[in-house]
């Protein structure tokens, strides 16, 4: 039912008087409600009360000559999808969504702010890229108006669509943009009314959370977490952070993860049943067929044939042909009429002056163009043609000379400066074609970009080309004797047209002669065309329907062809109205118009749509209505039977329908069936869509140089059911999507480029982009430009929607919007969008007219360079096919255990280093069971004998202790504690100095009096703040009774601005030990028993952000010195370099104690002074010939990024490596393979041996379990299944394999070490390479903890436990690592076969997600890799959401580019769903001084909000 005349008559006036200001808007709106009050049905699913509010706007067409008419425009491709999805269905599914609380992304200011002036003001450029809505009139700018201001969306919208959608011209067909102009009904009495129709939903209810505060004060005054070396957990927040069950409390970040959490627990869609084994136990989620899904019952379809192609007496044997008749018999009638901007005629080119100057061309080309005396180009050589969209006078003389000249014309856009979307591509084909030639008018060649020698630049991806200019001065006359040879049609190529992919590749789709003479005859026959007839071609001339029609056809029947320039029709959408008016040709449109234009005279059998692919060229197309034919048909199919390929009339879900209309009958002389889309081309059954095929002498014939492809699109079989083929016809598959419906009519429902399936279901970009369109489009999207196409992730096609936001939509609005897309997409279509992204205005890639170039926004969405100004990931509700969670087994017991593993032959995983008793070594050291006693002897033994040499920033020596010049040292300081401190044996004496020699020689004072020395880090004067507070506790923890110190820490101590971090007043008595006076002979204090306290080592901060402090025993501190003198063969003639911080673990061993014991010298590089010069530590191991060194990752990684490019200038410096035997890298950690390698890799040139680098490994409870040292195997690498790590398993797979991870031995065991690998929760020994606890035995083992500060589950039991059965009698400590021993094929020093220990991560560090354990390590790993401006990451959880961290080196525009990638590369290699991305700037993690990432400050500074985050996305 449509409008009476009357009532659309007084909307008109209503609509002039506004608009003129005779009446307010709200009159007007009160007036129209009134006069469509009666003709607007409920709808269903909303309540009365709710359609009062949201009265639907509608206007009704103005007349075309009405003067608010021009100027306003709308939006060409919100309109070209208006009518697709009718915006009620839409609205009603909202209606019954109840609004869901979604936590809103933060962002820092900076990124609220749009980049430029420039990305919301497009300039205006060549007609030939033109964007769709950059409207300029003289004088002034025409805006698109949201509906709110301008209630009546004019005619205009409809010519938009149309120029948007039609897809060929003809003096009676047309198409609109999915072929078929597909309509969603709620009511189908509403679908005259559609255009126009608005609801104003209700605005979603605020964010309660604080949304924007916490993140526009960037500048507020906080500490820089980038520093922290150690702010304790529970130290510095604990008020503000938790509450007695650890909830934290008073924190908006939290309070918006509990809206996600709440978000999340929402139903999920049913759990899938079956798996597939992804090459592994693991186990995939696949996709099972649901039984109760609608399935094809139809018969087998016939291929339907169209009617035969008529004889015609006169038909001229080939196009060029009937070209020569035309330009000899009537040279004066015209062929084509050019418009400019403003409509006016330009040029009329009568077919006498295209027959001359395509003659001239043709002659030129082939004569006047050479090099070195041959000839340019031969018969069949390919040429490209640039010419822009306002000048298809020129286009169609250089198409027609090229065809005379019998070469073959590639039509192709004009590149532009702006790196034109897909333009890479076009130079691809041009490439393959072997083109070398270019043909241009003169205008558009001045316009290319140019090299600096005039010439136009070769562009990126393009071969060199000659451009030629073809305006008449260039050309030439032929001589009276030369014609053209025109031949019969014969099966050369005539011309190739060019052809974009879904992917993003072009390919030239060729067309042979008797193809293009076979389809000027159909097209002639199925629209009824006739001499001397007008068309009018609003599209693009250079390829499609609009040079089948508009350039060859209308040649081979001698039409009149008014060409309507793209950017007049932007101008002014009704110039192509007035044209057919004034030269009263026929119309070529889309059917939805027809209720805006009945008024004016149009009749609706009129309107032709058509079907046509640039492979099957034109398929169908409604014939006109004299020609006697069935009348149109519409069908109103259900989305959901679509989306498994069925159709089905939908009757009772009246919310998701499509409604298709026809697009006419099968071309005369083609046969056409329909296949299924996937897997061999079987014929479908009638009620089932799927590709259309077409075997016709009017189809392209091939891509050019693509065989393989080719056979599998121009040269398919179908086959029945049965098997067999339907005829010995190869047919064209022709990427239509579609049905044949009653009447043998075609019906398209899509194209197979926008065709999207996701768990098994189908898809069509368009529809989905129709749905979002009909979400309140006006007021967040610029001019409808919205892109939605797929990306596999995890096994399954997932829907991406990029949408260009207007530039004045507030960010609370668009969120809004963004979460109502995504309810009216899933209630809709039932699908889940996976990413919705938001970009500022103007800035997708644009296709030639102006549209969104899809593939290649796909392309920067996966590169991370779309640069979003909004994005919400929806991971949680669209991945279904996760593995199940793994259960946890019931524990196997003890006993099976032992027989299982004997069963199995595998031998219980126990290693231990050599036996230090049988090592007979002239070890005088060994006589003395304390350190003191061997600084003695080696004092008076060989007083002279340098121990210790410290070098500065500019590598010279700042200062040097030999063994005597040491014993002196302590000795006073020493007799300062006991006389100056009075202090007692026992006392505890916190050491504040910088590395050098203070430090070593106060130690050893604390050893001679009797105190236990405890080594401190000294605070940062640039940054008391964080790190003063570290000492103070250290000093408050171990009960220290005095600090030993500098003078100038001294006065740092107790300054103003350390008073306002600590409280100055409580620190212990403090000694300075610049100035000590000379002392008399000391009694050195002799402990009564080795088990006593000798020192206490504060490993400052682990990794989990716990401050331990560990006790060394006298006797444990020999051993310890003695095993590395074995492991390093360590003698007084040998010299090492340290470039370590020597306040705890080996670090503080290698420092303070191996060069007392073994007497060798150690040259020390403290690593702060490699921050002015980084090359200090390898100049000094060159400089000092250093067989055997020591350093930390993060110096590795500061030479390594320093240094990497500067190798050749170090080796100028005489810089050489050849001397080091062993390079060890000192670690609590997993080794880091990557960083060793490229280490080895950058300074092999310098004589590094690549065999030199290895890893070193303790921990809290054994300082030194593995050390390379100089004798033994290499270590080996060994590569993992990642997989069956996350199962606590070890597979070993081959290096390159999926999902595999490279291991690195950690060194060898240290003498008199044991260690054996134990189950985590029933303690009792594994087998070989089985994943475990590393336990370890030996006399240097600590002997427990002094204080655990902030977690008291540290208990004994890490320092003596013992296994369940099996060697239920050592005593083990407990590592908190876990690792696996394995056997290899190598032999160790005592020739016994060598057991290499691989240490995989901390047991605390590991996160437990969906049943399995993951190390932070290797989901940072893949993090890091997924984007180029990524430097670091971090990963934690919280309240069982994985949180990651990301440092963006980039602009902070690249910030929201990085939440897709990171939740791709989690989900693709982890199977994980990231819960919260953050992105900050570089230098947020905190990083301690080994190099290891402090992820626990890292989350506690996220919860209390510090982190100052660019952006945290929460994924949905």
């Amino acid at each position: 039912m449509s409008l009476p005349v009357e009532v659309r008559e007084k909307l008109a006036e209503l609509e002039l008087e506004l608009s003129e200001g005779d009446i307010t808007q709200k009159g007007y709106e009160k007036k129209r409600a009134k006069l469509l009050a009666p003709y607007i049905p409920p709808i269903q699913g909303v309540e009365p009360s709710l359609q009062k509010e949201n009265r639907i706007q509608m206007s009704q067409a103005a007349p075309p000559g009405s003067k608010h008419n021009k100027s306003r425009a709308t939006n060409t491709r919100d309109e070209r999808f208006r009518s697709d999805l009718h915006t009620e269905a839409v609205h009603a599914a909202l209606a019954k969504y109840k609004e869901r609380k979604m936590p809103m992304p933060s962002k820092r200011r900076s990124v609220l702010v749009q980049s430029s002036v420039e990305a919301c003001t497009p300039p205006d450029t060549s007609s030939a890229s033109e964007d769709e809505g950059s409207l300029r009139r003289a004088g002034r700018m025409v805006s698109s108006t949201p509906y709110q201001n301008h209630p009546a969306p004019n005619v205009e919208h409809w010519f938009n669509r149309v120029i948007q959608g039609s897809s060929t011209s003809s003096s009676a067909s047309s198409t609109s943009s999915h072929p078929g102009g597909s309509v969603h009904a709620a009511a189908a009495v509403l679908a005259d009314l559609m255009a126009y129709t608005q609801i104003d939903n209700h605005p979603a209810p605020p964010d309660v959370t604080g949304l924007l505060e916490h993140s526009l004060h960037a500048d507020r005054d906080r500490p820089p977490v980038a520093s922290v070396k150690v702010v304790p957990r529970g130290y510095n927040h604990s008020s503000v952070m938790e509450t007695a069950d650890g909830v934290p409390v008073n924190s908006r970040v939290s309070s918006k993860i509990q809206q996600l959490l709440n978000t999340l627990k929402r139903p999920k869609r049913p759990s899938l049943r079956e798996f597939f084994i992804d090459d592994f136990e693991e186990l995939v989620d696949v996709q099972q067929p649901d039984p109760n899904q609608p399935k094809a019952e139809g018969n087998q379809m016939s291929p339907l044939a169209g009617e035969p192609l008529g004889v015609v007496t006169n038909w001229p044997p080939s196009l060029l042909a009937s070209l020569q008749r035309w330009g000899i018999t009537q040279p004066r009638s015209p062929c084509l009429t050019a418009l400019d901007n403003a409509g006016k005629p330009v040029y009329t080119l009568t077919y006498g002056k295209l027959w001359t100057r395509s003659q001239k061309l043709a002659f030129t080309l082939l004569n006047k163009l050479s090099t070195r005396n041959e000839p340019l180009l031969l018969p069949g050589d390919r040429v490209a043609l640039v010419f822009p969209n306002s000048d298809p006078v020129m286009f169609m003389v250089a198409f027609y000379g090229c065809l005379l000249a019998e070469l073959i014309p590639v039509p192709i856009e004009v590149p532009l400066t702006r790196k034109d979307a897909g333009s890479q591509q076009i130079g691809f084909l041009l490439g393959s074609c072997g083109v070398t030639l270019a043909l241009t008018t003169d205008a558009c060649q001045k316009g290319l970009p140019k090299a600096q020698t005039g010439e136009v630049v070769t562009f990126k991806g393009w071969p060199r080309l000659l451009w030629f200019v073809t305006d008449g001065k260039h050309v030439v006359k032929p001589p009276k004797d030369w014609h053209p040879t025109i031949r019969e049609a014969n099966n050369e190529i005539a011309y190739i047209e060019y052809k974009t992919s879904k992917e993003g590749s072009t390919m030239g789709i060729t067309v042979s002669h008797p193809a293009m003479l076979a389809h000027c005859h159909a097209l002639t026959q199925a629209c009824g065309y006739t001499e001397a007839e007008t068309i009018c071609n609003v599209l693009d001339f250079k390829r499609d329907a609009g040079l089948w029609h508009g350039v060859l056809t209308s040649v081979m029947t001698r039409m009149h062809v008014i060409s309507i320039p793209y950017s007049l029709m932007k101008v002014n959408p009704l110039s192509w109205i007035h044209k057919v008016h004034t030269y009263k040709g026929s119309i070529s449109s889309c059917d939805a118009f027809l209720n805006v234009f009945q008024a004016r005279g149009l009749r609706p059998e009129v309107i032709c749509p058509c079907a046509s692919s640039a492979e099957g060229m034109t398929v169908a197309i409604r014939r006109p209505p004299e020609s006697g034919v069935p009348p149109p048909g519409k069908a109103v199919l259900s989305m959901s039977g679509l989306s498994h390929s069925v159709i089905r009339v939908d009757t009772e879900e009246k919310l998701s329908v499509l409604t298709v209309q026809d697009v006419g009958q099968v071309m005369p002389g083609a046969l056409v069936c329909v296949v299924r889309v996937e897997g061999t081309p079987y014929l479908c059954q009638t009620d089932e869509v799927g590709e259309i095929c077409v075997s016709s002498g009017s189809t392209g014939v091939a891509y050019y140089g693509l065989p393989g492809m080719t056979k599998n699109t121009f040269q398919t079989i179908p086959v029945r059911a049965s098997g067999g083929p339907i005829s010995g016809r190869p047919f064209t598959r022709t990427s239509l999507l579609g049905f044949v419906g009653p009447d043998n009519l075609v019906f398209i429902v899509g194209r197979m480029d926008g065709l999207m399936t996701v768990c098994g279901r189908r898809h069509n970009a368009d529809d989905v982009v129709a749905t979002a369109l009909a979400v309140e489009p006006m007021k967040f999207v610029y001019r409808g430009r919205i892109a939605v196409f797929s990306v596999s992730v995890l096994h399954d096609e997932r829907i991406v929607v990029v949408a260009e936001q207007r530039p004045d939509a507030s960010e609370e609005g668009s969120f809004q919007w963004m979460s109502r897309v995504l309810q009216a997409i899933d209630s809709i279509h039932q699908v889940g969008v996976y990413c919705l992204a938001l970009v500022p205005a103007n800035t997708m890639p644009k296709a030639p007219l102006g549209g969104i170039h899809i593939s290649e926004t796909k392309q920067r969405f996966l590169e991370g360079a779309l640069h979003p100004c909004n994005v919400l990931m929806c991971p949680h509700s669209c991945v279904t096919n996760l593995p199940k969670p793994r259960q946890k087994q019931p524990e196997v017991g003890p006993a099976s255990m032992i027989v299982g593993n004997l069963v199995a032959g595998k031998r219980i995983a126990q290693a231990c280093g050599r036996d230090v008793a049988q090592l007979e070594d002239n070890d005088q050291a060994r006589k003395f069971l304390y350190m003191q006693d061997v600084l003695q002897w080696r004092a008076q033994a060989t007083p002279d004998h340098p121990l210790f040499l410290v070098l500065n920033a500019k590598g010279t020596v700042s200062s040097t202790a030999s063994c005597l010049q040491l014993q002196k040292r302590a000795e006073r300081v020493a007799m300062a504690l006991i006389e100056k401190g009075r202090l007692n044996p026992g006392d505890h004496v916190a050491l504040v100095y910088p590395p050098g020699i203070d430090l070593i020689a106060t130690f050893y004072g604390c050893l001679y009096a009797g105190c236990v020395p405890v080594t401190v880090r000294p605070p940062h004067p640039q940054n008391l703040a964080t790190t003063l507070p570290t000492v103070k506790m250290i000093v408050e923890v171990s009960k220290s009774v005095c600090i030993l110190t500098t003078q100038a820490i001294m006065k740092l101590l107790k300054s103003k601005e350390a008073a306002a971090a600590v409280d100055v007043k409580s620190w212990p008595m403090v000694l300075d030990t610049d100035d000590l006076p000379r002392t008399k002979r000391l009694q050195i204090y002799k402990p009564p028993t080795p088990e006593m306290l000798a020192y206490l080592d504060f490993s400052v901060v682990s990794t989990m952000g716990i401050l331990a402090g560990v006790k060394m025993s006298h006797a444990a501190t020999s051993a310890l010195c003695r095993s590395i003198k074995l492991q390093c063969e360590l003698y007084p003639s040998r010299q090492i370099a340290i470039c370590l911080d020597p306040y705890c673990g080996l670090g503080f061993a290698l420092w303070c104690l191996s060069s007392v014991y073994s007497g060798h010298q150690s040259i020390l590089v403290p690593p702060l002074e490699l921050d002015s010069n980084v090359s200090l530590w390898l100049s000094a191991v060159s400089q000092y010939k250093v067989r055997i060194t020591f350093c930390s990752y993060s110096v590795m990684e500061m030479c390594t990024k320093g240094l990497g490019t500067q190798t050749e200038t170090l080796r100028l410096r005489n810089i050489n490596l050849s001397c080091v035997r062993t390079c060890m890298v000192v670690a609590e950690e997993r080794p880091r393979i990557t960083l060793t390698q490229s280490f080895s890799k950058i300074f092999k040139d310098l004589g590094l041996s690549p065999r030199a680098v290895s890893t070193t490994f303790g921990c809290r409870v054994n300082m030194a379990v593995c050390l390379q040292g100089t004798s033994g195997p290499d270590p080996t690498t060994v590569y993992l299944d990642m997989r069956a790590l996350r199962h606590e398993r070890v597979r070993m797979v081959e290096r390159g394999s999926p999902h595999s991870l490279s291991l690195m031995e950690s060194g060898k065991i240290l003498p008199g070490v044991k260690v054996v690998i134990a189950n985590t929760e029933t303690k009792g020994p594994l087998g070989d390479s089985h994943l475990g606890e590393v336990w370890v035995s030996s006399p240097h083992n600590a002997t427990g903890y002094y204080t655990v500060y902030g977690e008291d589950a540290l208990h004994a039991d890490h320092f003596n436990t013992k296994l369940s059965f099996g060697d239920t009698q050592t005593v083990w400590a407990r590592t908190g690592y876990l690792g696996f021993l394995r056997r290899t094929e190598l032999t160790d020093a005592s020739g016994e076969r060598h057991d290499a220990l691989y240490v995989v991560g901390s047991l605390d560090e590991t996160l437990e997600l969906r049943g399995m354990r993951y190390h932070p390590i290797d989901i940072e790993t893949s993090v890091i890799r997924s984007h180029k401006s990524i430097t670091e990451c971090a990963v934690f959880t919280w309240t069982n959401l994985l949180v990651v961290v990301v440092e963006l080196s980039g602009s902070e525009q690249e910030a929201l580019d990085l939440v897709p990638l990171v939740t791709n590369v989690v989900l693709e290699d982890h199977y994980l769903i990231v819960g919260v991305v953050v992105v900050v700037d570089p230098g947020v993690i905190p990083i301690n001084s080994r190099g290891e990432k402090q992820r626990m400050h890292l989350r506690d500074g996220f919860l209390a909000d510090q982190l100052d985050p660019i952006y945290v996305a929460y994924n949905m």
